[in-house]
């Protein structure tokens, strides 16, 4: 059992921490080691259905929606809150998720915190109402002003991969908006979560209503933010078939619905590119938190005549990266979420075969306690292959050939998902480009960075809809309403 120091998990609603209304718990699991670690409470219908009331209560019946400096202040007590706990909250992360420590200071833990300060330091700032001046519409001398407002209860529904990422990419803008937040974190990684609602009940002035947290295990039960009429919006990360079910079922109510789903993202390398530094990093990053990153480039897209020399590199690069226990500080690939996710990637293999692809490396199970895959670089696939086109979610890169730069641009659009990628040139203007001609939400040019507090992220097509983080990732929990006055 767990020798964390963080204290069981819990649900929160309407400012009490406790078990589920059934006493009914489900096990955590550490997946480098398949060992159990803790136990989370499977809320119940009834759990869901108070917790949305107390976050229509809190938003209807008190002033978090209108009092800003109030908003700010117990943000700021959050983040602060989240900074004392840094250590155990990261070995919380690295025990239940199976992220890599060195991720701790990026997606892990590091950034999204920061992000929380980002978002509250432009919640401060952000200016609620802009004024139209005057006009005579119909001959009526008016003054008009444009009013942001926040959408209201928003329902958080979250994965498993980076989930102090994405609840606070959520949990973080909708507060500081004036919203209230029901968040519901994936089965798979919970306690992180109620380790965020415990130091919102215990850390902050928060009040009660306006943050709780349910993680029923059932889908069914977890489906009712979906289709409750006092939920105001769904911002759901995760899955693009789960991302489709969940727009279907907020129709009837028209609920905004905030999506960021799945990608298969190119990692472009020009004719002109060096190559094997190209190779060697994507295969650096198909690694990372093995593999299980919706931005992660899988993909990697390379001149015909270098084909040879780039899988060469991308397969020496994974065989010296490996598979490596997360709490070992020189790991970059760790084990899959699960058992069920271990099976869905090795099955990709089997795919693979039967396409005619063959593997430069990897290609298998590591047969050893936990969830573990080999690191994979698949050749001999083109891009209408399934395992080009589909989200694998594992420490998987397929290696394509390309005739050119049109060539190039045709097969990284060639994609149902549009979420980032890169491309690669000697020649700047060249990359940029070609760059220009490819649909994605993020893309990095010639090792350019994108990923910050103040970035925009989001996908095109199937990758989903809206931003979540900088400026437009705040706005998404507005509403926009125009007054008009006797001028």
């Amino acid at each position: 059992m767990s020798t964390l120091n963080t204290p069981a998990a819990q649900q929160l609603i309407d400012g009490k921490l406790g078990p589920a209304s059934s006493g009914a718990t489900y096990p955590i699991f550490n997946p480098a080691t398949g060992e159990e670690i803790g136990v989370a409470p499977d809320s119940t219908a009834d759990d869901v259905d108070a917790a949305i009331a107390a976050a229509r209560r809190a938003f209807d019946e008190t002033d978090w929606s209108t009092d800003r400096d109030f908003r700010v202040r117990c943000l700021r007590q959050l983040h602060d809150a989240l900074l004392e706990v840094a250590d155990d909250f990261k070995d919380l992360t690295t025990a239940e998720v199976g992220m890599p420590g060195f991720m701790m200071g990026a997606a892990g833990f590091d950034v999204p915190v920061g992000g929380l300060k980002w978002v509250t330091d432009l919640a401060e700032t952000y200016e609620f109402e802009s004024d139209l001046g005057v006009a005579e519409p119909m001959g009526i001398p008016s003054r008009r002003t444009v009013r942001r407002e926040p959408v209201g209860v928003v329902a958080a529904i979250t994965p498993w991969n980076v989930p102090t990422q994405i609840n606070l990419a959520k949990v973080g803008p909708a507060l500081a908006a004036g919203c209230t937040v029901v968040l519901k974190p994936a089965p798979d990684t919970p306690w992180v979560a109620a380790e965020l609602g415990r130091l919102v009940a215990e850390r902050t002035d928060i009040p009660a209503g306006v943050f709780n947290v349910v993680m029923p295990r059932s889908n069914e039960v977890a489906a009712q933010l979906s289709v409750d009429p006092r939920v105001d919006m769904v911002s759901f990360t995760g899955s693009t078939s789960v991302g489709k079910a969940i727009m279907a079922a907020a129709a009837p109510t028209l609920k905004k619905v905030f999506l960021e789903l799945g990608g298969k993202s190119a990692a472009i390398a020009l004719d002109d590119a060096d190559v094997a530094a190209v190779a060697g990093g994507t295969a650096f990053a198909a690694c990372i938190h093995a593999g299980q990153g919706c931005a992660i480039t899988t993909r990697l897209i390379v001149p015909r005549e270098k084909y040879d020399e780039a899988v060469q590199v991308a397969a020496a690069t994974m065989e010296s990266i490996g598979a490596k226990d997360p709490a070992d500080p020189g790991a970059i690939c760790g084990p899959v979420i699960s058992p069920l996710q271990r099976e869905r990637v090795a099955a990709y293999f089997d795919v693979a075969r039967a396409e005619g692809g063959t593997f430069a490396t990897g290609g298998h199970v590591i047969d050893q306690p936990g969830n573990w895959i080999a690191p994979t670089v698949v050749a001999g696939l083109d891009n209408s292959s399934r395992l080009a086109q589909e989200e694998i979610f594992g420490p998987v890169l397929v290696v394509i050939p390309h005739d050119g730069d049109d060539d190039a641009v045709r097969l990284a659009n060639d994609s149902a998902y549009g979420l980032s990628g890169s491309v690669d040139s000697a020649d700047l203007d060249r990359a940029k480009a070609v760059a220009d001609r490819i649909r994605t939400g993020t893309l990095a040019v010639n090792g350019g960075v994108w990923f910050s507090p103040d970035a925009p992220f989001g996908g095109y097509k199937q990758s989903g809809i809206g931003r979540e983080m900088g400026v437009a990732g705040f706005e998404e929990y507005l509403e926009t309403k125009t007054l008009a006055f006797p001028a």
